[in-house]
């Protein structure tokens, strides 16, 4: 390790969408920047099923061949092969997700004051006092920095979160890009207590091709090939085959003296999907608005990044997130006959009008106020509960967080 020590005013740790866009924005200021990143190449390795709600293009201009695909509808299929389909005007993207982590990244490469440095592992952070100002010591592989904040992009194992005490409750993912002959048009989410903390999911990439792929707590390779096998798709086919980690529950704590964390190792991600994008593009404009102002005022404390990071992220998409997460803790103990029970619900005309107009893949907490002011959906839920008392206690944890 070179023993030269670097001075700049924000390190990131993880060059992925979430480092790479507050990158971006802080590039805009008169700030000075570094970036680890311990892989080689942005975007690698693909990680993501990649679909995305049309608000992306509301929160950031990019490119229309980035956008691989539409899905018009969304259809929800039981573990019996019942089955719901849910329309709006959502028709989320399907992304080009390597190009979308790299096209910021390719926005601020050449920038004075903005340096990636690519193969690098961050090891571990110590906050030391220089010229009576509180700052952090960064070491990586390689070099050591010295930073007024340190922002925690690293992903849902975040080495700097564990450092802060920080640690994300994970689900695994596996999935495999296929040629098949589904409908182009349609997102299919296949739910099965087999993988109760998420869903199978066939995403239409285009051209005939497909992301395959399903999310559990454990042997997620296993259930990916029980579920190929129920939809009759075959594993030795496959073009090639990606795994990730994702992260589950409601929002971390954010705010440390000198620190932030952002994105996945924020968990800032929603249960219900498994997706993140919205969320951390939302909360990396709030860190960014953060990082001016302790700039400004020349306090990076624990107190200042809470108040125009942590409280605003939290009134914003923490409540939202909390949503999802109270949504997947009900269906998370799902039985088949409770999926079929709530897919019935679910097609009565006057709650599909619901859905269809207060519906929003990001924002569901409007939508589940309506749907819990409709007497069927209180009396299942009610019954689901006096069932399952566990999930009754889980549920007002979460409520009470």
């Amino acid at each position: 390790m070179n023993d030269i020590i670097e001075h700049v005013d924000i390190c990131i740790i993880g060059g992925s969408i979430a480092g790479n866009f507050l990158c971006y924005l802080l590039s805009k200021k008169d700030i000075i920047v570094a970036i680890i990143e311990e892989h080689e190449e942005i975007g690698k390795p693909f990680q993501c099923a990649g679909i995305i709600s049309k608000k992306l293009s509301k929160l950031i201009d990019f490119p229309e061949k980035m956008v691989l695909n539409r899905a018009k509808v969304a259809r929800l299929i039981s573990p019996s092969m019942k089955s719901i389909t849910l329309s709006g005007d959502e028709e989320p993207y399907i992304i080009d997700r390597i190009a979308l982590d790299k096209f910021f990244y390719q926005k601020v490469l050449n920038k004075n004051g903005i340096t990636y440095y690519l193969g690098e592992k961050f090891k571990f952070f110590t906050r030391i006092l220089e010229n009576n100002q509180k700052r952090v010591l960064i070491t990586t592989s390689k070099r050591k920095i010295i930073a007024k904040l340190l922002v925690g992009c690293d992903g849902p194992l975040s080495t700097v979160g564990k450092q802060l005490g920080i640690e994300n409750k994970v689900i695994y993912a596996s999935q495999i890009r296929i040629h098949g002959h589904f409908n182009q048009n349609e997102a299919l989410m296949y739910f099965d207590p087999r993988w109760k903390e998420l869903f199978g999911y066939i995403v239409p990439e285009g051209n005939g091709l497909y992301r395959i792929g399903v999310a559990s707590s454990s042997k997620p390779l296993l259930k990916l090939k029980l579920f190929l096998k129920k939809i009759k798709m075959d594993f030795n086919q496959r073009i090639d085959q990606q795994g990730g980690i994702i992260p589950y529950g409601v929002m971390n704590k954010v705010a440390f003296d000198n620190v932030l964390l952002l994105g996945d190792s924020a968990c800032q991600v929603k249960s219900t999907t498994g997706g993140g994008i919205i969320m951390l593009l939302n909360a990396a404009k709030y860190a960014a608005y953060c990082i001016s102002k302790c700039k400004k005022l020349n306090d990076f404390s624990r107190r200042i990044i809470s108040k125009y990071y942590e409280k605003p992220c939290l009134n914003d998409i923490g409540n939202q997130l909390k949503i999802h997460f109270i949504i997947r803790t009900i269906i998370e103990n799902f039985i088949d006959e409770d999926f079929d029970k709530f897919f019935h619900i679910l097609k009565i005309e006057k709650i599909q009008e619901k859905i269809s107009f207060y519906g929003d893949m990001d924002f569901p907490k409007k939508l589940l106020f309506e749907l819990i002011r409709n007497p069927i959906i209180l009396v299942f839920i009610f019954h689901y509960i006096i069932k399952n008392p566990l999930t009754l206690l889980k549920l007002v944890k979460i409520v009470l967080k």
